[in-house]
């Protein structure tokens, strides 16, 4: 793990063996990660980037496995896409006048054989606090292909109590609680794009163990049209879930059949872009 932290804001752990997604994030001497108290869906990969607090989805599949079709038929793609585990090649981190940067490359074959690369910037602005994480996606095969991402962003549940809510334009009524929906765990995906806007916002606080501050997350909406939000509290899990996404909760073949799968042709790329504070 890489500590990456600037003179304001959380101190992050980054994972450069898988993703550079971020393991532990500490704020007020808590770390805000599930760590174990997380649901097992029985793939190593995901079992470990599950206790961070970010980990990513994609290129090629983003969710629970899905049948693959074509020359792959009987096979299913992996849970939650072909990302998690593949090591960052970090090209620099950098300390300076407070502010925090690294930047990494990260090469990935997918499912179906094809090569993608995802370039990793994280910064922290170190007079505001605000983390921030700009990724392209490129395709460096020689056939199109289909891209998808999630940013799963995890909380324990063991920093909640009836106080916190989540608040943003995009759920009804503005606000609900973080518990919403079912008892022991529930899941939502709603459109986030107001209309004329490129960027959406949702909060969930105040957050009592941090002093009252709330986690805020901005996210770039063209290319991450849809908010998830999910929860388990069902033994021994105890997780919250902010995830923008870029598509819709439903099957592949039903995103394929609307013509939404996001095709990248040889040598194209897509960006997306995440910020998050607390305030």
């Amino acid at each position: 793990m890489i500590d990456f932290a600037a003179a304001k804001g959380p101190r992050l752990a980054l994972d450069e063996t898988s993703v550079l997604d971020i393991g532990a994030c500490i704020v007020d001497g808590n770390d805000l990660a599930p760590g174990r108290a997380i649901p097992d869906d029985g793939d190593p990969r995901i079992d470990h980037s599950l206790e961070g607090f970010l980990f990513t989805c994609g290129p090629d599949h983003i969710r629970h496995p899905q049948p693959m079709t074509g020359a792959f038929e009987g096979k299913r793609y992996p849970l939650h896409g072909s990302f998690s585990s593949n090591p960052a090649k970090v090209l620099w981190t950098k300390f300076e006048n407070g502010n925090a940067e690294c930047r990494a490359d990260i090469d990935v074959v997918t499912a179906e054989g094809q090569a993608a690369r995802l370039e990793r910037h994280w910064r922290i602005d170190g007079s505001t606090g605000e983390v921030s994480l700009v990724d392209r996606v490129i395709n460096t095969s020689s056939e199109a292909m289909p891209v998808f991402l999630m940013y799963h962003m995890n909380i324990g549940g063991k920093w909640f109590d009836d106080g916190i809510r989540l608040t943003g334009q995009m759920l009804e009524d503005g606000s609900l609680p973080w518990a919403f929906g079912k008892e022991g765990g529930d899941i939502f995906c709603v459109p986030a794009r107001e209309s004329g806007q490129d960027w959406a916002q949702v909060s969930l606080g105040p957050i009592a163990a941090i002093g009252g501050k709330s986690l805020r997350v901005h996210f770039g909406a063209e290319t991450l049209p849809f908010l998830q939000v999910w929860r388990n509290q069902r033994e021994p899990a105890n997780v919250l879930g902010i995830e923008p996404v870029s598509h819709r909760w439903v099957s592949r073949a039903e995103l394929q059949e609307a013509g939404e799968f996001n095709i990248l042709q040889p040598g194209e790329a897509r960006n997306f872009m995440l910020n998050f504070a607390f305030v």
